[in-house]
């Protein structure tokens, strides 16, 4: 069923309840060192001050305070970049449920309030229904903008919504179509690129695609797990032993779905992974001893080969140690070829999202997902919590 949406609602004159996430990281004196999450929620923020809303209430969690308060994940911060982002003060409410909290919010000259860590209070996590009414009181109506959080049933993403109508903010929505449509309705050839550590990682991802895609490229630790399934010589590099048997039921089942899955033909190799380790280039087999940590050129003119007829692209995984320049080159030549076809381009959550901000490619791919656990379990097809408890039309 279609879930609501935050143009579906009439807001005015309401106390809007969002879920956003503002899981930003900081430095040691509590810096704000990268706001992309706080930027992505803006333009629900907007539409619903635009709107005609009595007053805003933002909630969010930061870091892993497991149930306690811990003053290095206050919000406090979050507060006072969400001002400056927004040109209106914001009210910093230093706890999240408790009538002291509902007489702040509604004696608040400001528009604008946000809430204490959720994290601070073990209920969040735990989903319980008097912690999720609690929160559902400070409303009239309830928003979920926090694709990163929509996989797990907690308080704030689940629990909220038995009490409150529901609906999906922009950035979630966005979400849902994308991927939603990579998922169930690609523009065809439909590629998907996997890399990362490892095979179990993915497993749910390939068992979902393999029959809706075109062909599946496999790059980054991952690979030689799928390279010894098909009897090369990988030396010292990323193996899962327990996953050999599955690799090779999934090239098996490729072969016979006559999907097409490329492997690395040539490998960036090391002695001990250190970014100045001197590296050379091998074939398919790596040399006993040593590790590969990157695709090689040959791989990079393949993969490139192949995504060139590609109407959507699907990227979820680095393909080398990008985080180390030496070993960064594949993850970067092949966002950057991909940045440059006429293709939707929806990159995965977590390290993927980051080497691409790392190569300041954003702003040429079609979709960076906000959430990598979330993204990942999407593209597995599973339900997700906070998805699957909004608001139907």
């Amino acid at each position: 069923m279609a879930k609501m949406s935050l143009k579906d609602l009439d807001l005015k004159g309401k106390t809007v309840l969002v879920r956003a996430d503002f899981n930003v990281p900081q430095d040691a004196d509590l810096k704000i060192t990268d706001d992309t999450r706080i930027r992505a929620t803006l333009p629900t923020i907007k539409y619903i001050l635009q709107s005609g809303a009595k007053k805003l209430v933002l909630m969010s969690h930061l870091g892993r305070p497991d149930g306690k308060v811990v003053e290095k994940y206050s919000l406090r911060p979050v507060a006072a970049r969400l001002q400056e982002l927004i040109g209106e003060p914001v009210r910093f409410v230093n706890d999240c449920v408790g009538d002291s909290v509902k007489k702040e919010i509604d004696g608040a000259k400001e528009r604008v309030v946000l809430l204490e860590n959720l994290r601070f209070h073990p209920e969040e996590e735990a989903n319980d229904a008097g912690f999720a009414r609690q929160l559902a009181s400070l409303a009239d109506v309830y928003i979920n903008d926090a694709f990163g959080t929509a996989h797990r049933a907690h308080a704030s993403t689940e629990g909220v919504t038995h009490y409150l109508k529901a609906a999906a903010g922009f950035l979630l929505d966005k979400e849902i179509r994308y991927l939603g449509n990579a998922v169930q309705n690609p523009g065809r050839p439909f590629m998907v690129i996997l890399g990362g550590a490892k095979v179990s990682d993915k497993i749910g991802v390939i068992e979902n695609l393999l029959p809706e895609c075109d062909a599946i490229l496999i790059g980054g630790g991952m690979a030689y797990t799928f390279l010894k399934a098909k009897g090369k010589e990988i030396g010292n590099s990323k193996l899962e032993k327990d996953k050999l048997d599955l690799a090779k039921s999934i090239l098996e089942k490729a072969g016979s779905l006559n999907k097409e899955i490329l492997l690395p033909v040539d490998n960036v190799v090391v002695d001990n992974i250190d970014a100045n380790a001197a590296a050379e280039i091998s074939g398919e087999d790596v040399p006993a001893g040593k590790i590969a940590v990157d695709i090689g050129p040959k791989t990079i003119l393949l993969f490139e080969d192949k995504l060139k007829s590609a109407k959507t692209i699907v990227w979820n995984g680095p393909l080398g140690i990008f985080e180390m320049d030496a070993f960064s080159a594949g993850t970067l030549e092949v966002a950057k070829f991909i940045s440059t076809l006429k293709a939707t381009t929806i990159i995965g959550g977590g390290d993927t999202a980051a080497a691409v901000a790392k190569f300041k490619l954003e702003d040429k791919m079609t979709h960076i997902s906000t959430g990598g656990g979330a993204s990942l379990e999407f593209l597995e097809g599973k339900s997700l919590p906070g998805i699957a408890a909004l608001s139907e039309k």
